[in-house]
């Protein structure tokens, strides 16, 4: 069926950069949910873009950001697998990401955003004022 409506959607756990130049790092992470569901017939969930909102936790206070990582841990053990996205990088939380689901015997790929997609989010930097960043080439 259209835009794959009848077809069961994997649950997964998006992990994207979000510390450091935060602004970019929230647009960036949209545009990997926005794959998820479009170009993966996902439905992803992405804590760190939840639980950093103004009223939830605060990411810069060491208590609640260990919280949130912890929760947002807990989603893993109900997903399918977790998705990395690497072309801003790997973070440290998102390193301590991989440690969990390998920890925990959990499926994980490491993704790089399609071209397509890139180009949106390069165009949509431009929108909102950011300077467009360098596509990292991610190795382990």
């Amino acid at each position: 069926m259209e835009n794959g409506r009848n077809l069961k959607m994997k649950r997964v756990v998006v992990e994207s950069p979000y510390k450091g130049n935060i602004k970019l790092n929230e647009i960036f992470g949209e545009f990997c949910l926005h794959e998820c569901l479009v170009v993966y017939n996902e439905s992803p969930f992405a804590s760190h873009l939840l639980y950093t909102r103004r009223y939830v936790l605060r990411d810069h206070v060491p208590a609640d950001r260990k919280l949130g990582i912890n929760a947002g841990f807990e989603w893993r053990d109900v997903s399918d697998y977790t998705v990395f996205y690497v072309d801003l990088g790997m973070t440290e939380g998102m390193q301590m990401g991989i440690d969990d689901c390998e920890e925990k015997g959990r499926g994980y790929s490491i993704r790089r955003m399609l071209d397509e997609t890139w180009e949106e989010f390069l165009k949509a930097c431009e929108e909102n004022g950011l300077e467009k960043p360098e596509r990292n080439i991610y190795k382990k």
